[in-house]
């Protein structure tokens, strides 16, 4: 990756990349500042989005590729200004595809630099709503969590699912205690479904999209509670024209087959009564939800432990031959 020339080259060889990067070509975004910090800054600013340490050294030394790399340096600012250009906006189907594996570290670790170009463009945009500096910085935390993620799945550098951080500096998302709020609208199966609950809303209506983070300790009712209660006081104090009276969650962890596998008294079961079930997606969803209890989605149904209830249950209604599915749902704030 370090010949002039190779970088494009390689992205025009693969036409989902060729595609992505002529969308990115066409695009005309504001001109607005794309800079990374410098090599001896870098380490506070990774810091501050809890990356994890056994990071930090490889994106310092990065860091000059990026920069003096001419190549490099545009498809870095192309994607930064295309992100950092729909801050404040929602809906956006974010495209951060993966990079070809010949870039090697640069590829596994190149949306990492991408956000951190973005983040004074994100953080300004708080400051102008009000957003209190701590919940900036927990939400934006979600950066090290991701890259965590894909350590511990394949004992190397980089980021698991790197569209993901684009909701949090785009200010889509937030990290309010142990839930996390994605403004959105109601799609049309779930938006019927609040519809004909006889409430004044439908398809296209506001709502908060409820995601629950790893590594955040356990999904307690009182977690849940105050986390809810932040939402409300947050989005009316800094979002005050959008009024979010639907709350929604499509995961795993509403399918309704949880509720013959787990004691009734389980956390996961407590959360997903809170909801109404609007549909459950008829797609099997196995692997992605091995992925989420277990870490990798590709583990072998026989090496999976059962050390709790959850693990037991995953896998014993695997083993049953059933399926897990992704659940959706809602209820009113």
């Amino acid at each position: 990756m370090s010949n002039r020339g190779a970088v494009l080259e390689s992205l025009r060889a693969d036409r989902t990349l060729d595609r992505w990067l002529r969308g990115l070509e066409t695009e005309d975004p504001p001109q607005l500042d794309v800079t990374l910090p410098e090599a001896d800054d870098l380490p506070d600013v990774l810091l501050d989005l809890a990356v994890p340490h056994e990071d930090i050294n490889e994106l310092v030394a990065l860091r000059a590729r990026v920069t003096q790399d001419a190549e490099v340096q545009r498809l870095l600012e192309l994607v930064t200004r295309s992100l950092a250009c729909r801050i404040g906006t929602i809906g956006y189907q974010t495209q951060a595809p993966d990079l070809p594996k010949s870039w090697g570290a640069l590829g596994r670790y190149f949306y990492v630099f991408v956000y951190v170009a973005t983040l004074p463009h994100t953080l300004d945009y708080h400051r102008g709503l009000g957003v209190p500096p701590e919940i900036s910085s927990r939400t934006l935390a979600d950066i090290g969590r991701n890259m965590s993620r894909y350590r511990t799945r394949y004992g190397i550098g980089g980021m698991l699912h790197p569209w993901w951080p684009a909701l949090h500096l785009r200010g889509e998302l937030y990290q309010l205690g142990r839930l996390q709020f994605q403004r959105a609208t109601l799609g049309n199966r779930t938006g019927n479904s609040v519809a004909q609950a006889g409430l004044p809303y439908g398809p296209g209506s506001p709502t908060l999209g409820l995601h629950i983070p790893d590594h955040y300790g356990p999904l307690s009712p009182a977690a849940c509670d105050r986390s809810l209660e932040r939402a409300r006081e947050f989005f009316a104090h800094c979002y005050p024209e959008e009024r979010y009276a639907i709350a929604t969650c499509h995961s795993w962890l509403l399918d309704p087959q949880l509720q013959g596998r787990l004691p009734p008294e389980s956390n996961i079961l407590r959360f997903q009564r809170r909801f109404r079930t609007a549909y459950v997606s008829p797609e099997e969803f196995d692997q992605g939800t091995i992925g989420f209890v277990f870490g990798d989605p590709d583990r072998p149904l026989d090496a999976l432990p059962r050390r709790n209830s959850l693990e037991r249950a995953i896998v014993d209604h695997l083993r049953a031959g059933e399926h897990w599915h992704v659940g959706h749902g809602w209820f009113q704030l």
